[in-house]
């Protein structure tokens, strides 16, 4: 399924004026420019998104980390401590429709941009902030990365083996996983604003953020009455045997297929143990029932590891799958980058670079009338000055450079 050859016009029209930096805002800010809206990013005139410098790859060049979360943007450079320059973003806040920020705590209202002096000047503003803690937390002055709101929000005490401490799962939860509950805000202020025409100011804290993604934990909780413990890579809501990784032939490091017998379905294990050669312990009565797995779960675990160990990791997902059972390839970002049916799809694309040349990366991967969104390169340092300035402010090609003469832009 190829992308779709033209621009997304879901947002169409929509302003954007995108203060954000690192992963947890521009993460949110990209995909409302995969759906069409017109996303400016403000950067300081030396050197821009700090993220631009994060996991550098050639000299001189963009990193990866900053094309991955700032595809489909715009880049102007703006001095906010320069008395002109400031004006000049109030000016551009003035005609968006969506102001967003996550700089540190106190920081945009020091710079004079804080949510009422927006809103003095853009009463229909939605107002956007991604701060690490929540008003009112006794951390709310504190400062967060991605692994700090994982730590501080639930997400490493779940995570690892029973046995051992907490650990930092490899997806950035807490970065963008409070970017997408972010950008699902402003679009429910974006449509109420259709109706009444009034503005709204949305605050996010990554910690707050990752209880929701822990919610089948609190389930858990309120189950025992105990904090969730870590289950390796079992399921958290209660024992189901078989389920977890299995080690595969040739056994690299991860060549493992992930088999899951559901609860809820007795016909999972009996055709389970029928692909595995196994079919002589249907109906036996240590293993018959979800409750009796679960008091055997070694020796089940032993039985389909005995099998898995016989075969590759995507054939054993290939036979098991086959039969109506649950199962997954424990697939690494290599294979997945490689993996032509990515591409073919629209899931992976590649990004056009001017300087960074081709990029394949993880494109939006919702479908939008059959089809994937397209993929605009993330923008060179202050590549869209004069554009911006004059399509928002009405300035001329004369004036951009006086302000880029004055270091201003």
């Amino acid at each position: 399924m190829s992308a779709n050859p033209a621009a997304a016009s879901y947002l169409g029209g929509v302003r954007i004026l995108d203060l954000t930096q690192f992963e947890a805002g521009p993460s949110s800010t990209e995909v409302l420019a995969w759906l069409g809206a017109e996303v400016v990013k403000v950067e300081n005139p030396k050197g821009g998104d700090p993220g631009r410098s994060s996991f550098r790859g050639a000299p001189g060049q963009d990193s990866w980390y900053f094309l991955l979360f700032n595809a489909n943007k715009k880049s102007v450079t703006i001095d906010l401590k320069s008395p002109r320059g400031l004006a000049l973003v109030k000016e551009m806040a003035a005609r968006a429709d969506v102001f967003v920020e996550n700089f540190a705590p106190g920081a945009i209202e020091r710079l004079g941009l804080g949510y009422e002096a927006v809103r003095a000047t853009n009463p229909g503003i939605v107002y956007a902030q991604v701060k690490g803690f929540g008003a009112g937390s006794p951390f709310e002055r504190g400062l967060a990365f991605d692994m700090i709101a994982q730590a501080a929000g639930g997400v490493m005490s779940i995570t690892g083996e029973s046995d051992g401490p907490p650990i930092k799962p490899g997806t950035t939860l807490g970065d963008t996983g409070t970017g997408m509950l972010l950008a699902i805000s402003i679009l429910g202020a974006l449509y109420r604003r259709k109706t009444t025409g009034e503005g709204e100011r949305l605050e996010l804290a990554m910690q707050d953020a990752m209880l929701q993604y822990i919610r089948v934990a609190f389930a858990a909780t309120a189950t025992t009455g105990a904090p969730a413990q870590r289950n390796g890579s079992k399921l958290l809501s209660g024992k189901a045997a078989p389920s977890g990784v299995y080690p595969c032939k040739p056994g690299g490091p991860n060549d493992y297929v992930y088999v899951y017998t559901s609860r809820a379905n007795p016909a999972h294990w009996r055709r389970l143990l029928e692909v595995i050669g196994r079919a002589d312990l249907i109906g036996d009565p240590r293993y018959e029932t979800v409750q009796a797995r679960a008091q055997h779960e070694e020796e089940v675990d032993a039985i389909v590891a005995a099998w898995t160990r016989q075969h590759d990791k995507r054939e054993a997902m290939r036979l098991i799958s086959a039969v109506g059972v649950p199962a997954g390839a424990v697939l690494d970002t290599l294979e997945l980058h490689e993996d032509p049916d990515f591409e073919q799809r629209g899931i992976m694309q590649v990004m056009r670079h001017a300087e960074c040349g081709d990029f394949k990366m993880p494109a939006w991967p919702v479908r939008h009338g059959g089809r994937t969104l397209p993929l605009a390169p993330a923008p060179l340092l202050g590549e869209h000055n004069e554009a911006v300035l004059g399509d928002w402010l009405g300035f001329g090609v004369g004036e951009v450079a006086k302000l880029r003469q004055d270091g201003v832009i």
